[in-house]
């Protein structure tokens, strides 16, 4: 969908885990104490599925990674990547019916955990098999490369853990709670998946024109507006020479439009400090046109992030000092 500056960085030797015998004992430990505890019931395949703090990461990934893999998807809003690799994730993990867990990380509200596993840049990809820290990938990847990676991973834990995983019941009610009442859908409902379906398609020009067409009812709609800065950002990066743009903007400090389209790139690879600083120092170096045009640039990339970013206010600090 989008392209793509975070590569595949070769899944690990999952054979290799340290401890192995040391991690085994200790998984079929905490198996039989959760028995006995009246717990491995059958789970409901939207059980698959859990958003992690870190608050609880203990009990959610390093105590349920004795029963199964457990796959952690560190991710954010304002990454673009990760809104390609983390519904191919979900979908894989529903797929493969309990062989594996996915846990979703938002990092902006778990920085530490971001610094426990050492993660330089989302996606990144982790497994914690019986306890033991693994890392898969970081950055996008294929679906064939996900499906080779979580038949490695789960190879090892059947093999080495004696995990046998998770039984999953259609049936189950997510959670063992109450089914809620069906909620009316809005009035803009129908549009907005629509856009979003043309995300997951790879239609830019059509997830553009959805946006806008709730927009023109209801302008001051969040959900249509982010969607729209993501889309248009999206779509004006489709097609870029990264080495070319990065060269440009290296042998032209001050020229505007090379400045602008590098900004892009930094954002959609997730490198957001980069991109505001940059265009940032653009604004410092320019005038007139060229500075009003980088300036609104960079408007537009902080309603990629959001206004509540704490990277955002902190840049709109910074943007008021360079322009007075």
């Amino acid at each position: 969908m989008q392209p793509r500056n975070m590569s595949m960085s070769g899944v690990v030797d999952l054979a290799a885990v340290k401890a192995a015998q040391e991690a085994k004992a200790k998984a079929e430990q905490a198996r039989a104490e959760s028995a006995r505890q009246g717990g491995g019931g059958a789970v409901s395949p939207a059980d698959l599925v859990i958003d992690v703090d870190e608050a609880g990461f203990e009990r959610d990934v390093l105590q349920r990674s004795t029963e199964v893999p457990v796959v952690i998807d560190f991710w954010a809003e304002w990454c673009e990547p990760c809104k390609q690799l983390s519904p191919l994730l979900e979908r894989l993990t529903v797929e493969y019916n309990g062989r594996v867990l996915l846990a979703k990380v938002d990092v902006d509200a778990n920085q530490m955990l971001m610094q426990q596993f050492g993660i330089q840049g989302i996606p990144a990809v982790f497994a914690v098999v019986a306890g033991q820290a693994l890392p898969l990938f970081q950055g996008a990847a294929g679906e064939a490369q996900i499906r080779q990676t979580l038949d490695q991973l789960v190879q090892v834990g059947e093999q080495r853990f004696g995990l046998t995983g998770l039984t999953v019941d259609p049936d189950a009610v997510p959670g063992g709670a109450t089914p809620a009442p069906a909620e009316a859908a809005g009035p803009y409902d129908a549009l907005l998946e629509a856009a979003v379906q043309a995300l997951d398609s790879g239609d830019l020009a059509g997830a553009v024109q959805a946006y806008k067409n709730v927009l023109a009812d209801d302008p001051g709609n969040p959900e249509a507006a982010l969607g729209l800065a993501q889309a248009e950002l999206l779509q004006r990066v489709q097609g870029l020479d990264p080495q070319q743009v990065r060269k440009d903007a290296a042998d032209k400090p001050r020229d505007a439009a090379a400045q602008i389209a590098a900004a892009d790139l930094d954002l959609v690879g997730g490198h957001v400090e980069d991109a505001f600083g940059r265009l940032i120092e653009t604004v410092a170096r320019t005038a007139g046109d060229d500075r009003d045009t980088v300036r609104v640039r960079l408007l537009e990339l902080f309603e990629v992030v959001g206004a509540d970013d704490p990277r955002v206010v902190a840049a709109r600090r910074a943007l008021a000092r360079a322009l007075f």
